[in-house]
């Protein structure tokens, strides 16, 4: 059972029945505890619905900030032809794909349009690495600016790192960026996964995550893995390698439905069962490593688990509602165009643009009446959703309309079907059954990933993103 502001608890069905039915007596103990987690109220005239109410706004509070995540995309070339690639990347040589001209511009005066304090700014691509002037540019501009806004910037760069300069490292030490890469495990795997013509992907990882260390310190570059078929047979192996590699979060990725990912979905794809199921041995192996004496988290877990187990939320994009996309998070990309969140701009990328916000020389508040807005107001609150409105997790879950777009062809979706769903679920479902079930050094530790223990929250955060 779950109250509206996320509170729960765990009964026996028999006494969920007796409770519905009114006949659980005065004293009996899972009555207080029913009434303690605002699940009850047992006097009326006594009660007051107050705490209840601060608690959920609490956990709503990200609503007031406004978009905290802005991502800039400066360009779509990479190195890379991975199958499961989904933004649409383009060969090197191809500069009409680069951020260029008053794009940058413009877009930095739209990021302190916002009212947040603190924004995180993430330079995408393709390889942004390849467009660096533009992340120099941008970064240059947004700082000069904060000089009278002063906001608290925190500067991201998801990249493969193969062509780190020294250059270009001294310009992020500057800034404090935090660097986040791309590994799918050991060498067989990430080369098969993510191929460069001189079959060097996994050496040329490991090389720019050691300069990105040496340079701006052992916690500022993080990595996700995104899975494949072939990846789903080796969830020890991958967990492994990161723990090799001194890694202390890992991020477990399910291939999304965007780009070259759709079009390979026959030769890479699987359905949610199997990837719940490799999920479920991945996490045993997780809580062996860490009884051992590793510390190693995985990312996505730990979000739900702080779901479960505190009061606060954290604001990630996908477990919000009202959806985080737009209200969450906000993309720049390559060509001026703006989206809601990268999966839109995947899915403009595809042909479908129907969820553009409109271009970087118009005002946010021109943005906030597109009717890409409207659509995800419409199916981006969880609690009033089909299906949703009864589920027992939908206080800690969120409603990602875009998600079902790409998946189902309608943004409200279908939930009994929905992959999403069934992730989330089944996720929720095995996190919580672990937790219960755990001895002492086990809880001890999914109790530890959800208030972070021992690990940065926000790089943690931008590992999972």
């Amino acid at each position: 059972m779950s109250s509206l502001a996320g509170d729960w608890l765990m009964m026996e069905r028999q006494t969920f029945e007796r409770f519905v039915r009114h006949e659980l007596p005065d004293g009996d103990p899972v009555l207080a505890d029913l009434e303690a987690r605002h699940l009850a109220i047992t006097d009326p005239g006594r009660s007051t619905l107050a705490p209840l109410l601060s608690q959920y706004r609490t956990r709503k509070s990200y609503l007031l900030q406004g978009p905290a995540l802005h991502i800039f995309v400066v360009s779509l070339r990479c190195h890379h032809t991975c199958n499961y690639c989904q933004v649409s990347r383009q060969p090197t040589g191809h500069t009409a794909f680069d951020m260029a001209g008053n794009a940058a511009r413009h877009a930095v005066d739209r990021l302190f349009e916002w009212p947040g304090q603190d924004l995180t700014i993430e330079f995408q691509g393709g390889e942004p690495l390849l467009n660096f002037n533009a992340v120099r540019s941008i970064t240059e501009q947004i700082v000069a600016r904060n000089a009278t806004e002063r906001r608290t910037l925190r500067f991201v760069l998801a990249s493969t790192l193969h062509d780190l300069t020294a250059d270009q490292l001294a310009f992020f030490k500057e800034h404090r960026f935090k660097l986040s890469t791309s590994l799918d495990g050991p060498e067989w795997l990430h080369n098969a996964n993510r191929p460069r013509p001189e079959r060097d992907s996994y050496r040329r990882t490991l090389e720019g995550i050691e300069r990105g260390r040496a340079a701006l310190g052992e916690d500022a570059v993080s990595a996700l893995t995104t899975l494949t078929r072939r990846s789903l047979e080796a969830p020890e192996a991958i967990i492994d390698e990161y723990r090799r590699l001194g890694f202390h979060s890992i991020s477990l990725r399910p291939l999304s439905p965007y780009g070259f990912a759709r079009k390979t979905r026959d030769r890479n794809g699987y359905d949610m069962a199997a990837f719940l199921r490799f999920y479920a041995t991945a996490l045993e192996h997780l809580l062996a490593v860490n009884r051992n004496g590793y510390r190693l988290e995985e990312t996505y877990a730990s979000l739900l688990l702080s779901q479960l187990l505190g009061p606060f939320a954290h604001g990630y994009v996908d477990l919000r509602s009202p959806t985080g996309a737009g209200f969450g998070a906000v993309i720049y990309d390559y060509d001026g165009q703006v989206y809601p969140s990268d999966e839109a701009r995947m899915l403009a990328a595809m042909g479908e643009s129907r969820f553009s916000l409109g271009r970087v020389d118009q005002p946010v508040s021109q943005w906030l009446k597109a009717p890409a807005m409207y659509q995800l107001m419409d199916a981006g609150v969880a609690e009033a959703l089909p299906t949703c409105s009864d589920c027992a997790y939908v206080p800690l879950c969120g409603a990602d309309p875009i998600d079902h777009f790409a998946r189902q062809g309608d943004t409200l979706g279908h939930r009994p079907t929905s992959d999403f769903c069934r992730r989330q679920m089944g996720l929720f479902d095995l996190l919580l059954e672990r937790y219960e079930n755990a001895d002492r050094q086990d809880r001890k530790t999914l109790h530890d990933w959800a208030f972070r223990t021992g690990v940065n929250q926000e790089d943690a955060l931008d590992a999972a993103a």
